[in-house]
């Protein structure tokens, strides 16, 4: 099973983190993993290159891994934009999690501390 956390701070997007394999068919078959990886890192790439926000980022595609956290001090336009991609993403896995279930758990954590 898939886990997918945002964490927010404020109704700020602070970090996404995607730990696990999804386990729907075999390895090179699973659909609902690449839909996952495919809307993961899409936000990724938005983070640094539409909001050029540079972020800490870490992958590991044979454990399942994925982790971006936005730095404390971005610009109020910086958050603005991570937000909107952030969100978008959000929408993508929650539509994917709603037509997966037993493959995905997803959790928004609120006012979140460092």
């Amino acid at each position: 099973m898939t886990s997918i956390v945002f964490k927010k701070r404020a109704n700020d997007f602070i970090s996404l983190e995607i730990s696990g394999h999804t386990d729907y068919a075999v390895d090179g078959e699973d659909v609902v993993c690449a839909g996952v990886s495919c809307i993961a890192q899409s936000a990724v790439l938005g983070v640094f290159n539409v909001a050029q926000v540079n972020a800490i980022y870490q992958i590991d595609e044979e454990n399942g891994h994925l982790y971006l956290e936005l730095p404390a001090s971005i610009s109020e336009e910086e958050q603005k934009t991570c937000n909107i991609i952030l969100q978008t993403a959000l929408l993508g896995l929650t539509d994917l999690r709603d037509g997966y279930s037993d493959f995905i758990e997803l959790e928004v954590k609120e006012d979140y501390v460092y």
